[in-house]
């Protein structure tokens, strides 16, 4: 019979380690540079963000979603406009993630609870921002950016609740949703991407960054720390 006891009390005889010579992995282990993500320059020419009208509406809209104020800067002060354009130039304005085949069963949105898109991002964009203007042109005689602070919260907060009707062509709802999760990720995102200037997001909500070695604050859950917070940028 097996016996665990006797199987612990033998004395065990260690064999010598002896190292194994792998064969056929690869010898060029660097990572592909076309896999790192690119610094964004704040600033440039802009790749989707090329119409001025648009861009008004979007950086008005982006301004009343994060405004400016004694904490921080405003979205557009802080790059969200930068962050966006080159989101939506890349794989995120094509939807290369997203299943864009539409819904398999008539009931998958209710299922989901959200709406599927067979548009891409970037048509959601343009077919949401020129909606945006021309709600404000049809009901205000203006354009969305020149209206008044309040009146401008007003619309977007018709977008958000859904008392709104942006027209058949956009899902009201939605477009605010996303624009909502976008400006949100140009403002506290690492300003490798084109957003957070100066690191402002992260400076108001005391986030120090990418450090690389955390182990020395482990034991103070809670406090202040005041780290100089550190971005994915590379130093020259």
């Amino acid at each position: 019979m097996f016996s665990i006891g006797a199987l612990m009390a033998a004395p065990v005889v260690a064999k010598p380690a002896q190292a194994e010579v792998m064969h056929g992995y690869p010898q060029d282990m660097a990572l592909d540079e076309s896999f790192l993500p690119k610094t964004i320059k704040r600033g440039g020419a802009r790749q989707f963000l090329t119409n001025d009208q648009e861009l008004k509406t979007l950086q008005a809209a982006f301004d009343r979603l994060i405004p400016g104020d004694e904490h921080g800067p405003s979205a557009s002060e802080a790059g969200c406009l930068d962050f966006l354009d080159a989101q939506l130039s890349g794989v995120f304005g094509d939807g290369a993630t997203v299943y864009r085949d539409g819904p398999a069963q008539p009931h998958e949105e209710q299922m989901l609870q959200k709406a599927q898109f067979i548009a891409t991002p970037r048509e959601r964009y343009r077919a949401g921002l020129q909606a945006l203007e021309a709600y404000a042109q049809k009901n205000d005689n203006a354009s969305f950016a020149d209206l008044q602070p309040n009146r401008q919260d007003e619309i977007l907060s018709g977008m958000e609740n859904g008392s709104l009707d942006l027209g058949k062509n956009v899902n009201t709802k939605a477009f605010f949703e996303l624009m909502l999760m976008n400006v949100r990720e140009g403002y506290f995102a690492d300003p490798l991407y084109g957003g957070n200037k100066d690191m402002a997001g992260w400076k108001m909500i005391g986030f120090p960054g990418a450090r690389y070695d955390y182990r020395a604050y482990t034991d103070r859950t809670g406090q202040e720390l005041n780290l100089v917070p550190v971005s994915l940028i590379p130093k020259d």
